[in-house]
């Protein structure tokens, strides 16, 4: 009994420090993140361009769906890990290069 208690405590123990490690990387590298993206704005080389395809969806009786193509468009992204100034990271927005806007 004492034995499974004890492995209890320190399978929390591991949970809880792991879930500390991952939040307080999270922590550190948004901010690396944003200083690498600032300098490389600086040096004109932070902000890119996504070509992306762009579709219309609207919604039609019985659950079905109509797609309207409205051809491609470029949209600003950031060369960055995570997003920034509300522009997509470049890489994300390449894998996924479909705008879709739905009625």
């Amino acid at each position: 009994m004492q034995e499974a208690s004890e492995r209890e405590v320190r399978v929390i123990r591991i949970v809880v420090r792991t879930f500390l490690g991952v939040m307080v990387a999270a922590l550190l590298v948004y901010p690396a993140d944003w200083a690498v993206w600032r300098v490389r704005v600086l040096f004109g080389g932070g902000m890119g361009t996504v070509q992306v395809s762009r579709f219309t969806v609207a919604e039609l009786k019985g659950n079905k769906e109509d797609y309207y193509p409205d051809g491609t468009d470029t949209v600003a992204c950031s060369r960055s890990l995570f997003p920034q100034t509300g522009a997509g990271a470049c890489w994300w927005r390449r894998r996924h290069p479909e705008v879709i806007e739905r009625y």
